[in-house]
């Protein structure tokens, strides 16, 4: 029964910030690694960043340097700090989780549009 509820997205100037969210439900839910990735109508779906339990991170090179992937294990909550935002950034971003059982994990999404 674990969710993946994601919050945060919204609509942003170029130049702004927005901190997503991801929180898996339940007490007891481990994982091997979680990530954010995105998809742009009409584009595929495509990895923005991911991190491991122990704490490795991979970015996105079209991110590299403005977002910021981050954990709290206690509370089982992955984030994604984005800067210096981009119209290019607008897009459904999903957060994905990989159990420590092998079982993969999506959330709904959320929208985050960049737009002045």
């Amino acid at each position: 029964q674990v969710q993946l509820v994601e919050s945060g997205g919204g609509l942003v100037q170029p130049g702004g910030s927005l901190r997503l969210s991801c929180a898996a439900s339940g007490s007891i839910f481990t994982y091997n690694s979680m990530g954010w990735y995105r998809q742009a109508p009409g584009k595929e779906l495509d990895l923005v960043a991911r991190i491991t339990g122990g704490g490795t991170t991979i970015h996105a090179d079209s991110v590299k340097g403005r977002f910021t992937i981050s954990k709290d294990n206690a509370k089982n909550t992955v984030y994604l700090q984005m800067n210096s935002l981009k119209p290019e950034d607008t897009a459904a971003y999903y957060c994905n989780a990989l159990s420590t059982w092998g079982e993969v994990f999506w959330g709904q999404g959320t929208q985050v549009t960049v737009s002045s």
